[in-house]
């Protein structure tokens, strides 16, 4: 190896902190990813509570407001 490739000591600490933010971004990346499914199965779980047994289709939509003259 030559001298220019070798980290010089100024360096080092810039280098470790490039090192802990890329693992602190790391960890926020998979917590939000995390996060994200679990809402996403919350969601879909309460939509199947709301439904009723046996029936596969959702509820129907409530009626149109009439119009007002």
């Amino acid at each position: 190896m030559t001298e220019d490739s070798k980290a010089s000591p100024p360096d080092a600490p810039a280098d470790e902190d490039e090192s802990r933010r890329r693992a602190n971004m790391l960890k926020a990346g998979i917590g939000i990813g995390i996060g994200s499914a679990a809402i996403v199965a919350a969601l879909l779980y309460s939509n199947s509570a709301r439904r009723k047994k046996g029936d596969t289709t959702a509820k129907a939509k409530p009626p149109e407001p009439k119009d007002r003259d």
